[in-house]
């Protein structure tokens, strides 16, 4: 499953990118702000990138630049409102992969990310996640402890994923609620401490540490 990262602080737009290529069997994350966008794009493991140009704390251009400067070589696509000659060809020739403008029809962004991915999509797509006895299977969407299939909901499939996507990371609630909802609720909710209460219980409590005012992680 190819994970996509949207940097788009509308949330209207946020969430209908999200909720569109999710629904086209990606799995998505959202964040609304650049430096975020870079702690993600750095940390985590993503095939493409969509890029809005306006931000609340940096130009989309600096994001760009900046991760081109870590050496991230993920494609990107910049979605954004300013269509100006000018913006489109600074944006190519600041290592963006593509450049679409709003309004767009989702279709057309489909297409545009199928064809990013399809071009660097070189080596086989990892289907089972494994940590110890612990196993997910991307593909039936089924999890196992040794020989032993656990039945998980949808929201508690996407976290189990998260966590051994990065194993032994300190992943925070922030984190969590942009993979497995889409920032759909409230931050301040408690509703990823209800999820990997649900979660232990499935998979056993001691494979989900706690590290108190920072978050959760899979492994010690």
């Amino acid at each position: 499953m190819s994970r996509i990262l949207i940097v788009e602080d509308e949330e209207r737009i946020a969430r209908f990118v999200e909720k569109g290529l999710a629904s086209n069997g990606f799995a998505t994350t959202v964040v609304g702000d650049g430096e975020s966008a870079l702690h993600y794009v750095i940390t985590g493991d993503f095939d493409l990138v969509v890029l809005d140009l306006r931000l609340p704390d940096q130009d989309g251009f600096v994001v760009l630049r900046r991760m081109r400067d870590q050496r991230v070589t993920v494609p990107v696509i910049i979605l954004t409102a300013r269509d100006t000659v000018h913006d489109t060809v600074a944006g190519l020739e600041g290592g963006a992969d593509d450049y679409m403008t709003k309004p767009f029809r989702f279709e057309e962004l489909l297409a545009r990310v199928r064809l990013r991915l399809r071009s660097t999509d070189s080596a086989p797509e990892t289907t089972v996640l494994s940590n110890g006895e612990l196993s997910l299977d991307l593909r039936t969407r089924r999890a196992r402890i040794a020989e032993n299939t656990v039945d998980l909901t949808a929201r508690e499939f996407a976290m189990l994923e998260l966590f051994l996507r990065h194993p032994g990371q300190v992943l925070s609630r922030e984190q969590i609620l942009s993979h497995v909802w889409g920032y759909d609720f409230d931050p301040g909710s408690n509703i990823v401490d209800v999820y990997v209460r649900a979660l232990r219980r499935k998979v056993g409590a001691e494979r989900i540490g706690t590290v108190r005012g920072m978050g959760y992680r899979l492994g010690t």
